[in-house]
């Protein structure tokens, strides 16, 4: 398995969105981006080890690298291993025999920060839900802005109703342009870095390709 190597570039949250964040990775030798959707809770997890915070008891995350470390072991690093119908899936390699342990992407990474180890995403999942700031920097004709959640969920339907085409060997110019205009939103949302947005836009840019 072909693996990238990232670091966290940071959080970004959308007020309208009930809590939700999404965690941008940053390809460490390349210009490609990797958003990933959290909770609140797991958001906080990262951003307190990131910051220095240490509560008075440990909590979920500092318990399990107890009781790694109680054990003898040590987390070797975090791989971010695949992607099925939007569901990112990850994976711990312990030091401990190679031990490798399936994990959420959110947990995996807030483990990764507490022990100070590499995190790594697979190269086809980065090529296929990654974007790259370098294809945004040649899109022209956009303006940032801000759309909240709502809007970008009826953006969204309001697509879905164009007109399927007729034969499925033949692109008509109502699915042409309904891919266009999915792509030059995706463009804008990673140009104003608005990672959330681009996140969705992406996960149905994928549903489309299934079809």
């Amino acid at each position: 398995m072909d693996k990238v190597q990232v670091d966290i570039l940071g959080l970004s949250e959308n007020p309208k969105s009930k809590g939700a964040y999404a965690l941008v990775l940053r390809e460490i030798e390349g210009p490609r981006r990797l958003p990933i959707v959290i909770g609140p809770a797991e958001a906080q997890a990262i951003v307190t080890e990131l910051e220095g915070h240490h509560p008075p008891r440990p909590m979920t995350h500092d318990l399990l690298k107890s009781v790694i470390e109680a054990l003898g072991s040590q987390l070797r690093e975090i791989i971010i291993t695949s992607l099925h119908e939007g569901t990112f899936y990850a994976t711990l390699v312990l030091d401990y025999g190679g031990q490798e342990i399936d994990a959420r992407p959110s947990d995996a990474i807030a483990l990764a920060v507490r022990f100070g180890c590499p995190i790594f995403v697979n190269e086809d999942v980065l090529r296929a839900a990654g974007f790259s700031t370098e294809d945004a920097a040649e899109g022209e004709g956009f303006t940032e802005g801000e759309d909240d959640a709502e809007e970008e969920d009826d953006e969204l339907d309001q697509f879905r109703k164009q007109p399927e085409p007729q034969k499925v060997e033949e692109d008509t110019a109502e699915n042409l342009n309904f891919r266009q205009r999915l792509e030059r939103e995706l463009t804008q949302a990673i140009t104003s870095e608005d990672y959330e947005k681009a996140a969705k836009l992406r996960d149905e840019l994928s549903r489309l390709t299934e079809e």
